[in-house]
């Protein structure tokens, strides 16, 4: 079966980073879209960023441009989310998931594999 499991997360301070991984496992990691969610206590999950099959492209969410970077080693089934000037407001648990579509959606119902989460804490 597929499974995704998260990593990285952590308690960090305001300007602080994190890199965060997702090793994907049961798929063809290279015939996937991979993307980066997540959700704080609240509110609906939200989207963060995705990346193409083959890398070459990347979207963000507005909120974490410039400031985020996913990227992925499909050689490795894994994909990352390099987290630098981290905010209080960036506080959620981190979810990725897989696409089997070749289209980068960024919206949930799109994708049709997650992980569990990993949680991600910035103390002001």
């Amino acid at each position: 079966q597929v499974q995704l499991v998260e990593s990285g997360g952590g308690l960090v301070q305001t300007g602080g980073s994190l890199r965060l991984s997702c090793v994907a496992s049961g798929l063809t990691f290279s015939n996937v879209v991979m993307g980066w969610f997540r959700q704080a206590p609240g509110k609906e999950r939200e989207f963060v960023a995705a990346i193409s099959r083959s890398g070459s492209s990347t979207y963000y969410a507005d909120s974490v441009k410039g400031r985020f970077t996913i990227s992925r080693d499909n050689a490795k089934n894994t994909v990352y989310l390099q987290m630098n000037s981290l905010k209080h407001e960036d506080t959620a648990v981190y979810y990725c998931a897989a696409d089997r579509a070749v289209v980068v959606w960024t919206t949930t119902s799109k994708y049709d594999y997650w992980g569990q989460g990993t949680q991600v804490t910035v103390s002001s």
